[in-house]
């Protein structure tokens, strides 16, 4: 999701409300505690240099169980951010802590935020040795299609 996404879903909203992977429910106490731009400079395996840039926002809970922030809050927030950082309409990074900081990507679904989890990968298969995956066939499907295409009336023997 892209910042211009999350202003519009929030400008729709009376409550916000964030859904791990697992389906529970981020603790309606959280708080943004971040709204900042990432950016990444780095070499692949493959030796290609590579820039990436997400906009991020840090969600923490407390034990202000009474503790709410309003769509209008977070929106005042990100328009300060875009101001102040210069932030463009990049994508959404969330940080949210489990047993260590997680990275998600970030959904729209029914009027809830879904943090979507994220997986490494590798950014240069061509480059580094990685063999591309073959499709696996079952014998009997080689074995049938060898037998439509190949008779003896045929003549491609």
């Amino acid at each position: 999701m892209k910042l211009s996404e999350i202003k519009k879903h929030l400008n729709q909203l009376e409550t916000i409300e964030f859904m791990l992977p697992n389906g529970a429910l981020v603790p309606r106490h959280f708080h943004v505690t971040e709204v900042g731009k990432v950016s990444k400079t780095f070499f692949d395996c493959g030796g290609t240099l590579r820039q990436e840039s997400v906009v991020n926002f840090q969600l923490w809970e407390a034990d202000d169980y009474d503790h709410r922030i309003h769509p209008e809050k977070l929106l005042s927030i990100i328009n300060l951010s875009e101001e102040k950082l210069g932030l463009r309409d990049m994508e959404i990074e969330v940080e949210y802590q489990s047993d260590t900081i997680g990275k998600y990507n970030l959904e729209f679904n029914d009027g809830s935020f879904i943090l979507q989890s994220t997986k490494t990968a590798c950014l240069a298969m061509d480059n580094c040795g990685i063999p591309s995956l073959k499709p696996k066939l079952k014998l009997s499907e080689i074995q049938s299609q060898a037998s439509n295409c190949c008779t003896p009336e045929s003549g491609c023997c």
